[in-house]
């Protein structure tokens, strides 16, 4: 048995219980006895809120970037001012490099500028699939073809060799063992809810996938894609999904339709147990 196996959500787009909500995503996961921090959010909202809901951010043991966007990394400089100890682990490819199309320009909306630089002693880049810790894993995208969802989603990378679409090749799950099965984060899931799933399933094919927890970026689709999207997650046979940030309010009902008991929605403070 695994003791003391929850998370708690920091920072999301819907504020409750007089906590205060942004654009954006932390969770914080105590996982048998250790502190991740699943990123920090677009601003420093995560320090009050931890402070607000009980939580040390001294106590936190590992950090973990879920992609090299702003809304989940920004606090991460307000992080290590706070925290003294723990590194905050990316994936190899992570840089200074996202953009999102808007007309004929590109926005930035990558990590802080400098930051990697800034903070080189506080930063663990990884590849391939890593152990955190006992019984929780960084796992990396390993389904072909995500440059076609960048296009889609008009979001592209500054390279050497020009502007290409993201691959998403710097977004990565977090993974942990809880009594009921695996437990994955992937605060976006820019490649796919179910290819998250699907990998996770190919990584651990004799473990149970109990629940996944992020965005699922529906905000933008239609309601027939939604409704895909809802089905084939229920069709992968999980128990339990938890979805917020940018799959936003309408999708979720959309969701919730297909999905029934098995779907909640993410908020500023839940918490969810995952001991039995």
């Amino acid at each position: 048995m695994i003791l003391n196996n929850k998370m708690t959500v920091i920072v999301d787009n819907t504020p409750y219980n007089g906590l205060s909500g942004e654009w954006g995503l932390s969770i914080l996961v105590e996982h048998d006895g250790k502190n991740i921090l699943v990123d920090a959010g677009a601003s420093g909202l995560f320090v009050e809120n931890m402070k607000a809901l009980g939580k040390n951010i001294a106590d936190v043991d590992y950090g973990v970037l879920s992609h090299a966007h702003y809304d989940h990394a920004n606090g991460i400089p307000r992080f290590f001012e706070e925290n003294k100890k723990a590194k905050f682990y990316l994936r190899e490819t992570t840089a200074e490099n996202c953009y999102a199309k808007k007309f004929i320009f590109k926005k930035y909306i990558g990590i802080p500028k400098k930051m990697t630089k800034n903070y080189s002693d506080r930063i663990e880049y990884v590849s391939g699939d890593y152990k955190l810790c006992e019984g929780a894993y960084l796992i990396p995208h390993k389904t072909p073809g995500l440059e076609k969802i960048g296009q889609r989603e008009l979001m592209y990378q500054k390279t050497k060799d020009g502007w290409k679409p993201d691959n998403f090749s710097h977004e990565q799950s977090l993974v942990f063992e809880t009594d009921k099965g695996l437990v994955i984060i992937n605060s976006c899931s820019h490649g796919g809810a179910v290819n998250i799933i699907n990998e996770v399933k190919q990584t651990f094919p004799d473990k149970h996938i109990y629940g996944l927890i992020g965005g699922f970026h529906l905000f933008n689709k239609s309601e027939e894609e939604v409704k895909n999207v809802a089905q084939n997650i229920l069709d992968t046979g999980i128990d339990y999904v938890c979805t917020g940030h940018c799959t936003k309010d309408r999708a979720y009902g959309i969701m919730k339709e297909i999905l029934g008991d098995r779907l909640q929605q993410l908020h500023v403070g839940l918490v969810v147990d995952f001991n039995i």
